[in-house]
């Protein structure tokens, strides 16, 4: 008998030590390139790369699903110049902006994705995607504009330790508003834009690392 309650104390506490490997928080950092689509670039995504950098906090619900406040700041630059068309009465203009975003996403990943936990069958690695809500805050020329913004996201994330995870991910953000690019830019061709029909999308091409935090609690029925 003693031999029997050895070896189940044993494998009780190894599962035990096993859950508390799951974490409910992740903090990271993401660095990159930035691109922008809009009245001075209509094609060629990366043709004016610029910078861009997030920081991002997430809650993680558990191994595929998650919620995620992220503060990004990008440089964007284009030049009509470019254009194989020619702007109303010969017109050539190019800007640079800074801008600035405040955003809340959801996140789905392909695969249950964590390590230990083994009735889960979680992986290393995972494919995800992200859509969410912000606002964006863009300077240029002396002028500042903020607007409602969507961005979406695809990516894939690796586990390289219990707690730390690497990933790559490219961002689409549509803007609703068009002076992202400045208030110069705004009706290149005189055709008024509204909130919902507009030309201005900025991009993020990034590699990033994060940590988790905040055991969860183990819990397990008690046997008297």
């Amino acid at each position: 008998m003693i031999p029997a309650i050895s070896v189940a104390a044993i494998s009780f506490d190894a599962a035990a030590a096993d859950d508390v490997e799951s974490y409910k928080y992740d903090f990271g950092v993401g660095l990159g390139m930035s691109g922008y689509l809009g009245d001075a670039n209509e094609s060629s995504l990366f043709k004016h790369p610029g910078l861009a950098a997030a920081l991002n906090m997430r809650y993680l619900f558990d191994s595929r699903w998650a919620l995620r406040a992220q503060l990004g700041f990008s440089t964007i630059s284009g030049n009509t110049s470019e254009f194989e068309n020619v702007l109303p009465f010969g017109e050539n203009y190019s800007f640079k902006s800074t801008v600035a975003d405040l955003s809340v996403r959801g996140e789905c990943n392909f695969f249950a994705f964590g390590i230990g936990e083994t009735y889960k069958r979680l992986k290393r690695w995972s494919p995800f995607v992200s859509v969410g809500l912000g606002a964006t805050l863009a300077s240029s020329g002396g002028a500042t504009h903020v607007a409602f913004s969507v961005p979406i996201g695809v990516g894939v994330r690796y586990k390289l330790s219990r707690r730390v995870n690497l990933s790559a991910e490219f961002t689409m953000t549509k803007v609703f508003a068009d002076n992202v690019d400045g208030d110069t830019l705004s009706d290149l061709y005189l055709i008024k834009s509204s909130f919902l029909k507009n030309t201005d999308w900025y991009s993020g091409l990034t590699v990033g690392i994060s940590y988790e935090f905040g055991p969860r609690c183990s819990t397990c029925n008690r046997l008297d």
